[in-house]
């Protein structure tokens, strides 16, 4: 059958995603995939280099996505399927244009891990991040914010003469648009995949990308390396052998306890690939043009903190998962420069892949890669991925035909302001909405418009140009604000907080500028003055919203939150219990809230209702990677161990 492309429809067990969190983010996102100084000092010169270069300061201009909750309904998503006669694809535009499925038709087998239910957690730069089937991670060390955003996606001619997909955006943490080229040769076995990130700009910005894919973790990952860099729960980067580790042999994802990176070195001049084999010895093989050079294996570990991880992400009895990922340097904490006005490009493919099973999963780890390098050769040589990558190049500026999906109108924001030509990826101003306006008026006067109607503060743009404009703005209150905000981010820290007192001092609306002074007592060490301020905050808020809709919802819970946890920072328990007493019911009965209401009634003596908490049940929904914040409430209301639906430690 010739490939064809189609629109489809996907029904899972799905939760919310709701409202985004109106604050901005302005503390530094939690450092999950550090590497101490000292430990980097010993690294490789190049590796260190990278790994020091432009670390992300904060996740802004995104807004941090923890409205999800964890009741899933029957719920449909657009999806586009690519089939041919050996391969059906089914990607989500939706959802960061991932990789739902890889099908291959000619033995019935699912070459992926593939989610049977749709459920967000944090695990997202900005929060929400779902697992299963291929991500296209871009930004900045962690899983991208692009994570449950919707792309562009149209169709457009493919090398061969039949149709692709194209997916595109403008990632906004580093600014730079990219796109995802997916087709399917009419006979082919694999599917092809052409990436390209741009700078468009007069300076070098950090790169940072990672092609991640879930598979069943009941495989063995082989890649064409001897030793890898592992990471794990010391924040450590250090070289071990491969396969074998401390007498484990750590390329059975199951066979370890704790959570773990093992980024293989792959040496140089080596094809690079990366596969996953199951005891029959079928299974799912990645490989790409040399640019994208890191492979790496993640595994959750078979401790109760990763178990519960697992079940947590996706529903018990369905099976664990590990992630095989491709990516453009050695290891996940690097950023790679890119030269201004260039770009890296490069082909990877997936598919099938059979293998003498005895070899394969013997104990001669030279046999058994060479034995998966020798079948992928025959089954898809290099030469082959090297004039595939040839032929795409040029069709990788065709214009886009018919539209398929609608990502976001900050590209179109972007272009618009610099005048920029993108071949391929067009972003037109029609994809221009209510959150892009106020910086259109600021680009064609010069001013921040004040908002028309009582409502949380936009998003603020925070790039050196918007800045810039900022800068320059008549000092009005929103105008304030919003620059503020982006001198926050720059690292002004001084006059990021005179630009807040002044909007402050005529400001209608007061509670986003306290917060944000708030949100810098608490930086600085004032936790009694960020304490006063959160609590005026709160009043102000209270006293002006204007409904219980998800946008008034999601602020007051926010604001809630953080001046909770302030007052609390500092003993003030009835300041807290009067914070608490305003919130919507909903949201106290939500299991963050709850976790938070323990601590509440800690601080106010109450050591058995706290522990009662615990024993009537909670779910904290946005639950971060890594946070270890029940673990230690627990620790302070007893001594026993903490129970294991509560247990998401990866570490001793």
């Amino acid at each position: 059958m010739a490939t064809t492309v189609r629109r489809d429809v996907l029904t899972l067990p799905a939760a919310r995603l709701g409202a985004d969190n109106p604050l901005p983010p302005l503390k530094p996102p939690a450092r999950v995939h550090r590497v101490d100084d000292r430990e980097r000092e010993a690294l490789p010169r190049d590796m260190a280099r990278q790994l020091a270069y432009e670390p992300l300061r904060s996740v802004l201009p995104a807004r941090i996505r923890d409205g999800y909750g964890r009741e899933r309904t029957p719920t449909d998503f657009e999806t586009i399927v690519i089939e041919n006669e050996r391969l059906r694809v089914t990607v989500l535009p939706g959802l960061g244009g991932r990789i739902h499925s890889l099908f291959h038709k000619a033995t019935g087998r699912e070459l992926f891990y593939r989610n049977p239910v749709f459920q967000p957690a944090h695990f997202a730069l900005n929060g929400a991040w779902y697992s299963g089937g291929v991500e296209w991670n871009i930004g900045a060390t962690g899983h991208t914010a692009l994570s449950c955003a919707p792309l562009h996606a149209a169709r457009v001619s493919a090398p061969d003469g039949g149709e692709m997909v194209r997916l595109w955006e403008w990632e906004r943490l580093r600014d730079t648009p990219f796109q995802v080229d997916l087709w399917l040769p009419a006979d082919s076995d694999f599917l092809y995949v052409g990436v390209r990130i741009r700078n468009p700009h007069e300076k070098p910005v950090p790169v940072y990308w990672w092609s991640n894919t879930a598979v069943p973790e009941d495989r063995r990952v082989l890649a064409p390396a001897d030793e890898a860099w592992h990471y794990g729960y010391a924040h450590t980067l250090r070289k071990v052998p491969v396969p074998e580790h401390e007498g484990v042999d750590r390329t059975h994802p199951t066979r370890g306890e704790f959570s773990a990176d093992y980024f293989y070195d792959v040496p140089e001049g080596t094809r690079p690939w990366i596969a996953a084999v199951g005891a029959d010895g079928h299974g799912l093989v990645q490989t790409s043009t040399p640019l994208l050079r890191g492979r790496k294996l993640f595994v959750w570990g078979s401790g109760p903190g990763g178990r519960r991880w697992q079940e947590w992400l996706t529903e018990p009895g369905t099976g664990g998962y590990a992630e095989i990922q491709a990516g453009l340097a050695r290891t996940q904490q690097e950023h790679v420069r890119l030269d201004a006005e260039s770009e890296f490009a490069w082909i990877e493919a997936y598919g099938p892949l059979s293998v003498a099973p005895d070899t394969a999963y013997g104990d001669d780890w030279a046999a058994a890669r060479s034995e998966v390098g020798a079948r992928l050769a025959e089954a898809l040589p290099a030469r082959t991925v090297a004039t595939a990558y040839e032929r795409w190049r040029p069709y990788a500026d065709t214009e886009p035909g018919e539209v398929l999906a609608t990502g976001s109108g900050w590209g179109a924001l972007e272009v618009l302001r610099a005048r920029y030509e993108l071949p391929g990826t067009p972003f037109p101003e029609a994809t221009l909405g209510p959150e892009q306006e106020p910086w259109l008026e600021l680009l064609h006067s010069g001013a921040v418009p004040e908002p028309r109607r009582v409502a949380p503060p936009g998003p603020t743009l925070v790039a050196r140009h918007w800045r810039d404009m900022l800068e320059t703005a008549p000092a009005q209150p929103h105008a304030e604000y919003h620059l503020g905000v982006a001198q926050w981010h720059a690292g002004d820290l001084g006059q990021a907080v005179r630009s807040w007192e002044r909007g402050l001092a005529l400001a209608p609306s007061r509670w986003p500028l306290l917060r944000c002074l708030a949100v810098a007592d608490r930086e600085s060490g004032n936790g009694e003055r960020a304490a006063d301020r959160y609590a005026e905050a709160f009043d102000d808020l209270c006293a002006e919203r204007r409904d219980d809709g998800a946008v008034w919802v999601a602020a007051t819970a926010a604001l809630g939150r953080e001046a909770l946890d302030a007052l609390l920072a500092v003993g003030r328990h009835e300041a807290a219990r009067a914070v608490w007493a305003r919130l919507h019911p909903g949201t106290r009965a939500t299991g963050r809230f709850r976790l938070i209401e323990a601590r509440l009634l800690l601080a106010e003596g109450e050591a058995a209702a706290a522990l009662a908490v615990f024993t009537d049940g909670f779910e904290i929904a946005d639950l971060r990677e890594g946070e270890e914040t029940i673990g230690q409430v627990w620790a302070a209301l007893s001594d026993d161990p903490l129970p294991g639906r509560y247990d998401f430690r990866r570490r001793p």
